[in-house]
């Protein structure tokens, strides 16, 4: 890999991934959704050395010319910008067809036309709906049970039609619940831990009884460039998951357990998804993974996922971490 493209590079799991391919020594172009405060999101956190390194692109996925523009020059093109938050699709859907599957479009017609060697789409568990069979192999039906999770489903189809139509290289990565350090506090692990780090010993939650399969930042990391530098992964849809299931109820527990607390749950409604629309089951099949690319997570089990949460709490507990999170307020 030469020159790689990030898209979504400001975000939870592009800045890690752009941190990591830096850091072994790779030419990134860091694409940035334009703002007018000149943030670059959560790259703007980064040590010093990593940011001097960057060549950063700020544009708006959904301008297929300045997509175009920030591909030019690139060998492999990571894309992971999108609109992620489920209950916002609710909200907003309209901006998740723009967003997720036009923006798709644009990446991948702008490989066909300048010969990328590689894309290396991201995809997301949600696209499963509730698990009619578990493990969830790749085979697995999919299923639009939020606004979200249909236009991911458009985005996969769209990426593979191109590999399919005009044989652009494109592999999807199905990553499962990915948490860990930077993540947005509309999601269940930094919801628990941001709240009782501010002081609550009552939590305001949503469901506890669905199950998924969390999968630590530094395992999608790693399986992301397992992706991207495999060559049997083109064509391929390959899940990123640590093949480990556990109820939000049970997670809570594993929390407040590392963090030495007593808390009272209270279900707030705001945070309940449509009855239809809960995906009640998530658990990853990772074979294909280990088949396709040698990847394997670190942070597997349960010992692997009470090693992740200690290092998300620790970095969240950290007042100058906290402090960019609204503790008193729900994240849509």
């Amino acid at each position: 890999m030469n020159k790689i493209l990030i898209t979504g590079a400001d975000g939870f799991i592009g800045s890690h991934l752009t941190e990591e391919l830096v850091r072994r020594g790779h030419d990134v172009r860091a694409f940035v959704y334009y703002n007018s405060f000149n943030s670059w999101g959560w790259l703007d956190q980064s040590p010093p050395d990593i940011k001097a390194s960057l060549d950063v692109f700020a544009g708006d996925i959904r301008d297929p010319y300045g997509v175009r523009i920030a591909m030019k020059g690139c060998d492999i093109v990571l894309h992971l910008a999108a609109l992620i938050a489920i209950p916002y699709s609710y909200h907003s859907p309209d901006t998740y067809i723009d967003t997720n599957i036009k923006g798709t479009l644009n990446i991948v017609q702008a490989a066909r036309e300048l010969g990328v060697q590689k894309v290396v789409h991201t995809s997301t568990s949600e696209v499963y709906g509730s698990a009619q069979f578990v493990p969830i192999t790749e085979e697995h039906p999919l299923q639009g049970q939020s606004p979200y999770s249909a236009s991911k489903i458009g985005a996969d189809q769209i990426a593979m039609s191109f590999h399919s139509s005009f044989d652009t290289p494109v592999a999807i990565v199905r990553p499962f619940n990915t948490y860990g350090p930077r993540q947005s506090a509309r999601a269940v692990i930094p919801a628990i831990i941001t709240q009782i780090s501010a002081g609550a010993r009552t939590i305001k939650l949503g469901s506890l009884h669905p199950t998924r399969d969390f999968n630590y930042i530094k395992d999608t990391v790693e399986g992301f460039i397992a992706v991207a530098e495999s060559e049997r992964s083109v064509g391929e849809v390959i899940n990123i998951g640590s093949n480990f299931e556990i109820s939000i109820g049970d997670t809570v527990q594993e929390i407040v357990k590392l963090m030495n607390v007593n808390i009272n749950i209270e279900t707030d409604d705001i945070r309940l998804r449509p009855d239809k629309s809960e995906v009640e089951r998530l658990w990853a099949d990772n074979r294909k993974a280990l088949e396709v690319t040698g990847w394997k997570p670190s942070y597997g089990g349960k010992e692997g996922f009470k090693q992740g949460l200690t290092e998300t709490i620790e970095w969240f507990i950290k007042p100058s971490n906290l402090s960019f999170y609204k503790t008193d307020r729900y994240t849509l």
